[in-house]
């Protein structure tokens, strides 16, 4: 039977106090948010929180709205020991390739932090943090099961929300303050009118079909013939 997801399903420390039992001090929760845009920078965030307090409401930032995220960022930003997003910008996803840019944007975001994590917990069954850090958890569902990651989650999320709401005074026609790079068909449409943007992803495959200049194409990275 399929157990439907539930905001009332908090992440809890389960998956750290394993960590701490193997003797590892500082665990840090990895997340990435924007690999499924279109447009703008690929983040991970980096969380690393105290053992001994909580905020109320964290959850998989997907879980949560625009607003309530909002409301937590503040909040989770001063609560963790230690926190950091790193980016990878679109061109970097282009000349890269997804992968290697998300490695670089979690190599970005581990140097950031003030403290040195001696363990990484993140989501799914890809290690992207290595070596970033010297040892890594692969937890499915991570982001919402484990408290660190669900917090990384967020940071990560309004960081780059709030970046792509300012880029949309530089770029209104995509609308991109609500859409946040995102497909959808004023997104799409958008396209289809006015072309790519400066901040597109120009090797992904929107670029065939949602692209009306012939004059500008899409450019895989070395080695790749299609993204997503």
């Amino acid at each position: 039977m399929r157990v439907k997801n539930s905001k009332k399903r908090a992440p809890t420390r389960a998956i750290e106090q394993e960590m701490w039992a193997r003797g590892h001090e500082l665990v840090v929760g990895v997340d990435e948010v924007g690999r499924g845009a279109w447009a703008g920078p690929l983040m991970v965030g980096a969380a690393v929180l105290p053992r001994d307090t909580r905020v109320n409401g964290v959850r998989d930032s997907k879980l949560l709205t625009e607003r309530e995220r909002e409301a937590l960022f503040d909040k989770i930003s001063t609560w963790c020991v230690s926190w950091s997003v790193g980016a990878a910008s679109q061109d970097e996803c282009d000349r890269l390739g997804m992968s290697a840019a998300q490695k670089l944007a979690t190599k970005r975001a581990i140097g950031a932090l003030s403290v040195t994590p001696d363990i990484a917990v993140t989501d799914g069954r890809w290690d992207f943090v290595s070596p970033s850090v010297a040892h890594v958890e692969l937890v499915v569902k991570a982001d919402r099961r484990c408290l660190s990651v669900a917090a990384a989650s967020i940071l990560a999320k309004v960081v780059r929300d709030r970046q792509m709401r300012a880029l949309a005074d530089s770029y209104p026609h995509w609308s991109f303050d609500t859409n946040k790079g995102y497909p959808c068909p004023v997104h799409k449409a958008a396209l289809q009118g006015y072309g790519p943007s400066a901040i597109h992803r120009r090797s992904w495959v929107f670029m065939d079909n949602y692209n009306p200049w012939t004059a500008i194409k899409r450019t895989p990275p070395a080695g790749q013939t299609a993204l997503f």
